[in-house]
């Protein structure tokens, strides 16, 4: 490969340079901060800068986000410490979905076949109720099915089947994955 003859092609940040030197400076440092503990002015600083942010949401101290204005999170999610969303494409993250500590949601990559290393995005698109466990890593272009479980260091390089638990690298369907009704008293 020759390095030297990379370019990006088509892609673009999908926001003005003023944006993205605003969110560089001022809006991922907050998000990131451990000085600033609290879900809410996260929340709101992702939303200014162009995320689509649900209610209830938490977010844990060290959260990485590439682009918020390429982001859409549900309702009630978790975001877990040290959680990266490198977001070159669009990330989707449904309702009541957990991304533990540490995970890695990666919309890019690079074609190994192009000489000169072209940039290969694809979005990444998690359905509702499924837990991405601790430093796990979804790849590019992967879509979680709804209720999937995501194992402690698992990594998908394709799409997963709703209401199943993977694990491994690559990750594999080991069961289906079974919810008790919830019984309130």
């Amino acid at each position: 490969m020759r390095l030297d003859r990379y370019t990006t092609g088509n892609y673009t940040p999908g926001a003005p340079l003023w944006q993205q030197l605003l969110w560089y400076f001022l809006g991922y440092p907050l998000v990131r901060s451990y000085w600033l503990p609290w879900s809410a002015p996260k929340v709101l600083i992702l939303r200014w800068f162009g995320a689509k942010v649900g209610q209830g949401v938490r977010i844990k101290p060290g959260l990485r986000v590439k682009f918020p204005w390429r982001l859409v999170v549900g309702d009630f999610v978790w975001l877990g410490e040290n959680a990266w969303i490198d977001n070159l494409a669009n990330v989707t993250l449904e309702s009541h979905v957990c991304i533990s500590q540490d995970v890695y949601l990666c919309t890019g990559n690079h074609d190994w076949r192009s000489p000169d290393f072209a940039l290969i995005t694809g979005e990444i698109y998690i359905e509702e109720s499924s837990w991405i466990a601790a430093r796990a890593v979804v790849g590019p272009g992967v879509r979680v099915g709804r209720g999937v479980v995501l194992g402690l260091g698992s990594v998908a390089s394709g799409s997963l089947e709703p209401m199943m638990v993977y694990a491994g690298n690559p990750a594999r369907a080991l069961k289906e994955r079974v919810v008790k009704e919830l019984t309130i008293m």
